[in-house]
């Protein structure tokens, strides 16, 4: 999308050459310019804050040769620093743009040069590394393409027409508003996707048990993504036109090479033809032996190379990415001609997903593989809320609906022994070269579970976020052999700045080389790699939210001193902190019997939060409550915290002095501190026991947004101190509500729930 044409001529490149005495061609400077600049989009509806590069949205598409210099001058032009990482890209350290770990931040107004030679070849990406700035428009292909004489250049394949196909997402919302709700369980983007999975959704589809059992593992609604999009672009379009490629008008028979890199912030893709069969030919920029398959889920950040077939003259071929999670999708028309379309993939059977994930769930919150050996993706969980595959009335080789869950059939999972539909996997990826590591290069073995949890967004390697680790040493002429498990419910694609690695899925000697590994909710996977570059190296899952959110590690190869970071332990601790961000929540209920609501701020592991209650008259009186607390364990359940309770309320008119223990309070005005814990029962009822410095003692139980239905949200509360409450509240946006509740304190009222 052209934002601002002025900026057209400043995409250069400037090239200079220099040559040999006998003719050829030898290393030459190809400059690209990059003015970042913020924008005005309008993408979905509304007009919205974006960040343009060269007034474009995606960023230039970067094109070089193998044995090319890369010399790329950015001119930051914002009013907040910024960064820009070249995705799967081999180059000196100091060059791979992570700010506080390769570089400091470009500061506004600067001008920042990167400079590399290229080293290699292949569909790349690059993006901004600060904040969240690559979620709403720092994104941009990046081309590497072989040189002619090169021996791995595939005749039939290397030579095809090549389009650079960038594939994205668009919300109106402010990225850091998304970060905020997702950390405070806010399930508005449930309510826009239609999966919401309340009580009156589960008995209108017979689904009460698996309901009830979801909430007694203390689990939230099933989903395969966090995050609504309000539309997907390709190329920055939600539908656009390929009719022609070098100026050649495409034509029956002809092949197209589609170099595809997902640029998404969150989302994995579901890529299909309407022409036919794709085959895929490379991924991650490595070269694999061709496999044909009818479609094929893209993890956020991996690039895949696919070859497509025009059939037919008269006909544009739509190719077709669908969010993972069915809502959105855009087009590509491949041809000239009538459109011909593709079925659009079916909406998820949510409540299959919930039963599955009931059965994986223990209540610690381990998920038990019930003695499966998942890995590469073959064996997808999701499959079950697929009715392409496993609608009721589809049936293949023996499996039909019944036995698809029961637990001796090998297959419940697999997508391709279920149905005539070929699904991508890793395991049928196999490189044209050989890809194995030195023999006599010592081996250093680490193992990494990935945990994490939903209901309050902390994504974790080992149960620790970024800000808890220290980086991991590595000596340079290793070879690091990683073993990854998921422990947790959501799929992460595990992203490595620097190297590619070798996936080790049985091809032996001819192992897949990638930089990105999308590993399955119970996948145990293996990659290895000859650390042979010194630096601090950047390993973490590429979904921003998740990796924003703590899951990440730093490999330092060797003792690199970086010439841009003279303290690194003072610009670590700057990564750290960003990975670790506090998040606030505030809300308020403007009732008819008075004020009452509450206000958090939290990170990973603390949680500082304020609830008052304020009545328009002396009999109810005011009350405010506030606890400092830290969650302990990996699902983070239990919360110790410290408190401070200052209420007042004219004694000799409320009904409550006394508690259930006898315990009584004579005084108006009453100011305590006390100690106690927060813990998280079956059913995500919170039970609260309290010890204040004067020796009340208070036990409560409470719940909040219990889903009744789509919109209808019910919650209530009860303690020793005789106090109660109920309410229900509608929602109407993701800020605004209609709610009315009964307090024992304050009787009935009814208004205005505002939240932030």
């Amino acid at each position: 999308m052209d934002i601002q044409n002025i900026f057209s001529k400043k995409l250069l490149p400037v090239v200079a050459g220099m040559m040999v005495s006998s003719g050829i061609m030898a290393q030459k400077v190809v400059r690209y310019d990059l003015y970042v600049k913020d924008s005005m989009v309008n993408y979905a509806g509304k007009v919205k804050r974006a960040i343009a590069v060269n007034g474009q949205i995606p960023m230039p598409t970067l094109t070089f040769t193998e044995g090319d210099t890369a010399e790329i001058v950015v001119h930051n032009q914002l009013k907040e620093g910024t960064s820009l990482h070249w995705h799967g890209v081999f180059l000196p350290n100091k060059e791979d743009g992570v700010p506080f770990l390769t570089q400091k931040p470009i500061k506004p107004g600067a001008t920042y040069t990167y400079r590399f030679p290229i080293i290699q070849n292949g569909t790349h990406w690059y993006h901004s590394h600060s904040g969240l700035q690559e979620q709403i428009g720092m994104y941009g292909s990046f081309i590497m393409k072989k040189r002619g004489a090169d021996k791995t250049f595939r005749q039939g394949i290397d030579d095809l027409p090549a389009v650079p196909v960038i594939l994205s997402e668009w919300t109106n919302l402010n990225p850091d508003n998304i970060h905020r709700m997702l950390h405070n369980a806010n399930d508005w983007a449930a309510i826009k996707k239609n999966a919401t999975q309340s009580y009156a959704e589960a008995i209108k589809e017979g689904q009460l048990k698996t309901k009830l059992t979801n909430e007694w593992k203390r689990m939230l609604a099933m989903d395969v993504s966090d995050v609504y999009y309000d539309k997907i672009l390709i190329n920055g379009n939600q539908a656009s036109d390929l009719r022609s490629v070098d100026g050649r008008t495409l034509k029956a028979g002809d092949k197209v090479r589609l170099r595809i890199s997902n640029g998404g912030a969150s989302s994995y893709f579901w890529l299909r033809y309407a022409g036919g069969k794709m085959t895929v030919v490379a991924n991650d920029g490595n070269d694999v032996e061709p496999v044909e398959v009818d479609r094929l889920i893209i993890a956020v950040s991996e690039t895949y190379d696919v070859v497509v077939t025009i059939p037919n003259d008269g006909v544009a071929y739509e190719f077709l990415a669908t969010t993972e999670d069915r809502t959105q999708s855009a087009s590509y028309f491949v041809g000239n001609g009538i459109k011909q379309l593709i079925s659009p993939l079916p909406r998820l059977k949510y409540f299959e997903g919930m039963k599955m994930m009931n059965d994986m769930m223990k209540m610690n919150g381990d998920l038990d593989d019930m003695g499966m050996k998942m890995s590469l993706n073959q064996m997808d969980m999701n499959v079950v809320m697929y009715p392409e595959i496993t609608g009721e009335a589809h049936k293949k080789k023996g499996h039909s609906q019944h036995n698809l869950n029961k637990d001796d059939d090998p297959n419940r999972y697999n997508a391709n022994a279920l149905a005539d539909i070929t699904t991508l996997n890793y395991a049928m990826l196999q490189s044209p070269q050989i890809t194995t590591l030195p023999n006599d290069a010592p081996v250093k073995e680490l193992k990494f579970t990935l945990t994490g949890n939903m209901n309050r967004y902390v994504w974790s390697m080992d149960n620790k976020i970024l800000s808890e680790t220290d980086k991991i040493p590595v000596k340079k002429g290793e070879v690091l052999r990683i073993t990854i498990y998921n422990n947790s419910m959501m799929r992460h694609p595990m992203h490595l700045h620097g190297f590619d690695f070798r996936v080790i899925n049985g091809k032996g000697e001819r192992s897949p080389l990638k930089n990105v590994l999308d590993i399955m909710p119970m996948e145990t996977d293996t990659i290895e790699f000859l650390a042979n570059e010194e630096g601090d190296w950047f390993f973490h899952c590429h979904i921003l939210y998740h990796m924003m959110s703590g899951m990440n590690r730093v490999f330092a190869v060797g003792d690199y001193k970086n010439p841009y970071l003279p303290d690194k332990k003072q610009a670590y601790k700057a990564l750290q902190r960003e990975s670790n961000m506090a998040h606030f929540m505030v809300q308020n209920d403007f009732a008819t019997n008075g004020n009452d609501g509450g206000a958090m701020l939290q990170n990973a592991r603390w949680s500082l939060g304020t609830e008052w209650r304020l009545g328009y008259n002396s009999m109810h009186g005011y009350e405010v409550e506030t606890h400092l607390g830290r969650y302990i364990g990996r699902m983070q359940w239990f919360m110790p915290f410290i408190g401070f309770d200052w209420r007042h309320r004219k004694m000799g008119m409320d009904e409550h002095e006394k508690n259930l223990f006898g315990q009584k309070n004579e005084k108006d005005t009453r100011k305590q501190f006390s100690v106690g814990f927060m813990y998280t029962l079956p059913m995500l009822v919170n039970f609260q026991a309290e010890v204040y410095h004067d020796g009340i003692v208070r036990l409560q139980l409470m719940r909040e947004d219990i889903p009744v239905s789509k919109r209808l949200r019910a919650g209530f509360m009860v303690n020793t101190d005789l106090e109660y409450m109920a309410d229900l509240q509608y929602i109407i946006t993701r800020n605004i509500g209609v709610r009315a509740h009964y307090d024992s304190d304050m009787g009935f009222g009814a208004g205005i729930s505002v939240s932030y």
